[in-house]
């Protein structure tokens, strides 16, 4: 039976890498609580509490908190007298992952279910008590030194990202000549800029579009591609996650929507920094509302260079200012005609964009050597865990082991 009626109490999530924690203590869960808490379900320390869509990728945990969790979770009060957190590595190993992935059914990995008579037919592995607790102990230890320096590596890519975004932001405000005149800008959270440098409005240099509201009735099983805000992720434009819509209705009402190749896109919502150029795969597409096409003009503009000045601080602290206050949190063409641009001579424009894109592979370098650490790291951790909770690792403690129904 659920337990409801606690909306006083702190809200809980479980996290594949963290396992029971508060929500508040994290800022990247942006899954937003229902209105009415009411019913929502108690967890006590102790309980275990499973994702039932996401069991299978490690969200099962035993909490050490105290809180309410989603109706959708199913939370199990503990009635043994085991050791918790030896229960917490075990229900978490690799091994038990696997099995959940076993017994979850569904259409897509997406909305996977692992029902509850199925993860309570599972068996649990129960050495004596003074070998769970030493087995929790020691991965407590030592898993503990591992997720330091996983902790390590993350900052450290924090940082490379700081840097770069320093350096980039650097090169399209006061270029790459540190003896050049400077004057002010008439800006003033700019300040100065390059002598020889104007000022411009974003819109009198580059032709702003969003894409055209199309409706869930409009897709088709082919045709021509509808491009998602999952197709705006990285350097290149792609097709990922698109729809597809009547090539004769898109003649007919969206071909001005059309896109061309060199024409760089951007979200309205996404998160800032990320620029994607139309290449061969994304030719000819459309992009759906909430994804902007931005077009150099000719003549004036480098590409590249508005690529570069679309991904910098000069970009995103302008469309920060202009949302202040806003409810829906997305820009559109409005925002971006009222927002400046710097605008060096062409050939400068192009020295600044190549100056950064060899910056930045340094820096996407560092930060991919950074990410291999992580996940060796956590290769490690994982692989740890599983060889303490079955055994494979002598601790000091000679037992039997047993093997009982959940």
């Amino acid at each position: 039976m659920k337990r409801i009626g606690f909306e006083e109490e702190q809200l809980l999530s479980v996290y594949r890498d963290y396992g029971v924690i508060p929500k508040a203590s994290r800022d990247d869960n942006f899954n937003k609580p229902s209105d009415d808490l009411g019913l929502y379900q108690i967890v006590e320390p102790g309980d275990l509490v499973i994702n039932k869509m996401k069991a299978w990728q490690g969200s099962v945990a035993i909490s050490d908190f105290q809180g309410i969790v989603s109706p959708a979770y199913f939370v199990f009060k503990a009635t043994h007298s085991e050791e918790p957190r030896y229960l917490h590595y075990l229900l978490r190993s690799a091994e038990y992952t696997a099995g959940y992935l076993s017994l979850s059914k569904g259409i897509r990995p997406n909305q996977w279910d692992l029902e509850p008579q199925e993860h309570s037919r599972m068996p649990v592995l129960i050495p004596p008590p003074a070998e769970q607790t030493a087995i929790a102990t020691f991965l407590d230890r030592e898993t503990g030194k591992i997720d330091v320096l996983v902790e390590e590596q993350r900052r450290l890519i924090d940082l490379i990202k700081e840097k770069r975004q320093s350096v980039i932001s650097h090169a399209v405000t006061k270029g790459l000549n540190p003896d050049a005149p400077t004057r002010a800008s008439g800006v003033e959270w700019l300040g100065e800029v390059p002598e020889h440098w104007e000022v411009r409005k974003f819109t009198h240099v580059v032709d702003v579009q969003e894409g055209p509201g199309i409706l869930a009735v409009d897709f088709c099983d082919a045709g021509i591609p509808l491009m998602r805000v999952a197709g705006v992720q990285g350097r290149w434009a792609t097709l990922d996650g698109c729809n597809w819509l009547d090539p004769a209705k898109v003649e007919q009402t969206w071909s001005h929507f059309r896109l061309e190749s060199g024409d760089l896109v951007i979200s309205a919502s996404a998160s800032m920094g990320t620029v994607s150029e139309v290449g061969a795969e994304a030719i000819g597409s459309v992009p759906y509302t909430g994804l902007i096409r931005l077009r150099p003009k000719h003549g004036e503009t480098d590409r590249d260079y508005i690529r570069t000045a679309a991904g910098s601080s000069l970009f995103f602290t302008q469309i920060d200012q202009l949302k202040a206050g806003a409810i829906i949190q997305h820009f559109g063409p409005t925002h971006l005609a009222r927002m400046v641009l710097t605008l060096p001579p062409v050939d400068e424009q192009a020295a600044i964009a190549n100056y950064v894109d060899q910056q930045s592979d340094k820096f996407d370098s560092l930060i991919f050597e950074a990410e291999a650490a992580i996940a060796l790291l956590t290769e490690r951790r994982s692989a740890l865990i599983s060889a303490a909770v079955t055994g494979k690792i002598a601790l000091g403690v000679t037992s039997e082991t047993q093997t009982v129904a959940a």
